[in-house]
């Protein structure tokens, strides 16, 4: 699959193609939304793989005509709107929410590139306000599946379990195996009462700093092929 990407700026990374194949695992079905979508990688794999209707939502004017365009010229149908997802106001509810959201401290020293600073630093979309939204557009028994900052655990769990979006499945992601996670990915569903169940955790690199059969499976999988190049926004 083709996808178009800035010359200059925010690019996606692994985490969204893990993201993916994490999502993947539960067969999404019915109305998604990609909240924070970049040039639409993770929307763009999932609608390609599943009977889905797609919506997408991004701040970015810049980033939304690359997801638009990425769509277009893979013959996908999606559902695009620009603004702040806190913003957002739709009678829509959705079966999938999906995001891999800013969660950088905005405390540390930030990139002063306006794209990379938008997609990295928590602050552009505050997790408590983020869940309570996302609560707010769910179907009874709908799923939020995203990836965040490992080290905030606590507080994602807290936030979830606040809003009646328990969480049902983690798995942590690891570099290599004898380092701390700094990556989790969560599934959790509305108004659910199951068990948690952690997954064994995904390990990126292995001694020889190649990359560990279940991750170079995900790539394979996404079968990405990007192309640097510049849009004209509209």
């Amino acid at each position: 699959m083709f996808l178009y990407q800035p010359t200059k700026g925010y690019a996606y990374n692994s985490d969204s193609i893990f993201l993916y194949d994490f999502i993947s695992s539960f067969k999404p079905k019915g109305g998604l939304l990609d909240v924070g979508c970049g040039v639409g990688v993770i929307s763009l794999l999932l609608s390609r793989d599943f009977n889905i209707k797609t919506s997408i939502i991004d701040k970015q004017a810049s980033m939304l005509s690359y997801a638009k365009h990425n769509f277009d010229i893979n013959n996908l149908s999606v559902k695009s709107y620009l603004g702040d997802f806190l913003e957002f106001n739709t009678q829509e509810r959705f079966d999938f929410i999906v995001s891999n959201p800013p969660f950088y401290d905005p405390n540390v020293v930030q990139s002063q590139n306006e794209h990379l600073n938008i997609a990295r630093y928590a602050n552009h979309l505050p997790l408590e306000a983020f869940v309570q939204k996302v609560k707010a557009l769910l179907t009874p028994r709908g799923r939020f599946v995203f990836c965040y900052d490992a080290k905030q655990i606590d507080k994602i769990f807290f936030l979830l379990i606040k809003y009646k979006i328990k969480p049902e499945i983690l798995r942590f992601v690891h570099s290599k195996r004898e380092r701390d996670s700094k990556l989790v990915m969560i599934l959790a569903r509305a108004n659910s009462r199951s068990m948690m169940k952690i997954m064994p955790p995904l390990i990126i690199f292995n001694k020889e700093n190649s990359y560990e059969n279940e991750a170079k499976m995900a790539f394979d999988k996404a079968g990405t092929n990007s192309i640097k190049g510049d849009l004209i926004d509209g």
